[in-house]
């Protein structure tokens, strides 16, 4: 049986201009121009670096190229959102060990802080720590320091991060006793 047009549901209308909020927070690492020499001439593109983070414990990092710098941007974004990590946060401040993240020539140690220390750290590893949720840690970069692979070591570093519970569920313990 066919419907009549009269008993059909109207479509839905969708917004053109609709744009799904996200929870993340986002932060421009670094903008660059890039150029790629063809037959024709040199043909130039923007690239952007974007970390995203929440303030509670996810962050995230991306990159994205374009033509031009808002649509970089915007595919940083997109990029950013689909590689957040947990990290796990001590009182929710600072971290629970010393460790040192690695990317290409950039080095990246941090270490956590006592309480009201504050974020000691610069440029991009600062930016990727406070979209993290981390408020009290000291970090050191070494090694080179490329603005994005500093900022990937960061988050090699606290992918590293190992929280008391995984730790004590590895040993077969209960927290209490470690």
């Amino acid at each position: 049986m066919e419907k009549n047009d009269k008993e059909r549901k109207p479509r839905k209308e969708f917004n053109k201009n609709y744009e799904k909020k996200s929870p993340y927070e986002e932060k421009v690492i670094s903008i660059s121009r890039v150029s790629k020499t063809t037959k024709g001439g040199r043909s130039m593109r923007f690239s952007a670096t974007v970390a995203v983070g929440d303030r509670k414990g996810r962050v995230g990092l991306g990159t994205g190229k374009a033509n031009e710098v808002q649509a970089a941007i915007s595919k940083a974004i997109k990029s950013a959102e689909k590689n957040v990590i947990r990290v796990d946060l001590v009182d929710n401040r600072t971290l629970s060990h010393e460790v040192t993240g690695v990317c290409g020539a950039a080095k990246v140690l941090i270490r956590p802080a006592k309480e009201g220390r504050g974020i000691v750290a610069g440029g991009p590893v600062r930016n990727v720590l406070e979209l993290a949720g981390v408020k009290d840690i000291v970090s050191k970069s070494l090694g080179s320091n490329t603005q994005i692979n500093t900022a990937r070591a960061t988050m090699d570093a606290l992918k590293q991060q190992k929280s008391r519970a995984h730790i004590a569920n590895l040993r077969g313990k209960k927290v209490e006793e470690i």
